[in-house]
């Protein structure tokens, strides 16, 4: 029973429990011991990766036929949220997971599931999504990098920043312009496998408010030349088309870490509340301490509500882009405030780096504008009114 003392949602199965209990143990003995170096250090080792894919904490919701467990994105879901419960925010496998994966599995040829997919499920591949630009933001319509017809195969240049796993990524799909007059229907993913890509070129790690860890960069391809076979799909000019009907998912990963950090940070600060004392008793005793938890504890409990919700709607095929904007601006904005209040009870030692509420309310911050900022959010909602 978590922290919100809530029922079991409907989703959660008996495989997906055991899938949740084997990941618990799994992060708290690979990777919980080692957190502290790596937010120090600014980057985590890249056998995170082939270990969580030893693990089966990678794809777990791609078929067999292509290497996975032929799970669904319930098994995804509690991945994350295990992740994000033991403090490893900082790590892109659920864009690799959920992101990536997913775009190969749903737009790729049968050729292109069998060379990538089996790869990414054991961490061999690390997977990236080469979106946004500087100075374009959230309208990928104006995205400047183009892939040029060469021969049967193209060639790519362009610029990208913001990119996360950036410098452990060697699978990136590269949003780009295949037809620079025709707009968003001129828009094409070509897929990038680093490794072997002259001109293909990682810029530098970013300093950011939070995410420490996080491999989070920018990216430049200068003459990439790519065989015919790395267009994504079968056909040049869908790309915003694959990007836009996936979005709703996108949203909901979100939402689903936003609303395990907030499960997480009412846990440590009840616990730290009922230990420490000013003024001859216990922080927890006092009645606004109280009603300030009684307040984050009601908040969180009501989103977890909507998180279970939007995650059965999405695996009945029913959670629309309207809805998964509502889960990924209402939960970031919810948590932003309870981790802030949270971490104000914490007093002085809220403020202070080894306490672990500290690095929470930096870390949060970014989750109201990546994935589409909530000001994009609410004008999709506005949409529908």
């Amino acid at each position: 029973m978590s922290i919100l003392n809530l029922p079991p949602p409907s989703w959660m199965t008996e495989d997906v429990a055991l899938l949740e209990e084997q990941a618990r143990r799994f992060i708290a003995a690979e990777y919980a011991p080692h957190l502290d170096s790596w937010n120090e250090g600014g980057m985590y080792d890249r056998d995170v990766w082939t270990k969580a894919g030893a693990a089966g904490l990678l794809c777990p919701a791609i078929p067999e036929e292509y290497g996975g467990a032929g799970g669904t994105f319930a098994h995804e879901a509690v991945i994350s949220r295990e992740l994000s419960l033991a403090g490893f925010d900082s790590f892109g496998a659920p864009l690799h997971s959920g992101i990536v994966a997913p775009y190969i599995l749903h737009y790729g040829t049968d050729e292109q599931k069998r060379r990538w997919l089996p790869k990414l499920v054991t961490g061999e591949l690390v997977g990236a999504i080469a979106m946004s630009e500087p100075g374009t933001g959230s309208d990928l319509q104006r995205v400047r990098t183009t892939a040029k017809k060469s021969g049967n195969g193209y060639v790519l240049n362009g610029s990208k920043t913001f990119i996360t796993n950036g410098q452990h990524a060697n699978l990136i799909i590269v949003v780009a312009k295949t037809d620079p007059s025709a707009g968003a229907k001129g828009v094409s993913l070509l897929v990038v496998e680093s490794d072997d890509a002259p001109g293909f070129r990682r810029g530098r790690k970013l300093k950011k408010l939070g995410m420490d860890a996080a491999d989070t960069s920018e990216l430049f391809f200068e003459d990439v030349k790519l065989p015919p076979e790395n267009l994504l799909g079968t056909e040049e000019g869908q790309g915003f088309a694959q990007l836009m009907s996936d979005l709703p998912r996108e949203r909901l990963i979100v939402a689903v870490h936003a609303q395990a950090m907030i499960e997480r940070a009412l846990r440590l600060t009840i616990d730290y509340v009922k230990e420490r004392e000013a003024f001859g008793k216990k922080i927890m005793e006092f009645q606004n301490t109280q009603f300030v938890l009684a307040e984050c504890k009601s908040e969180a409990a009501i989103g977890r509500v909507f998180h279970d919700h939007c995650v059965e709607r999405y695996l009945n095929g029913t959670l629309d882009t309207v809805t998964a904007s509502m889960a990924k601006y209402w939960i970031t904005d919810t948590q932003g405030r309870i981790i802030d209040r949270c971490l104000q009870l914490f007093g002085g030692y809220g403020y202070m780096e080894e306490f672990p509420i500290s690095r929470m309310y930096r870390d949060a911050r970014v989750m109201r504008i990546y994935a589409g900022s909530n000001e994009i959010m609410k004008l999709l909602i506005a949409r529908s009114l």
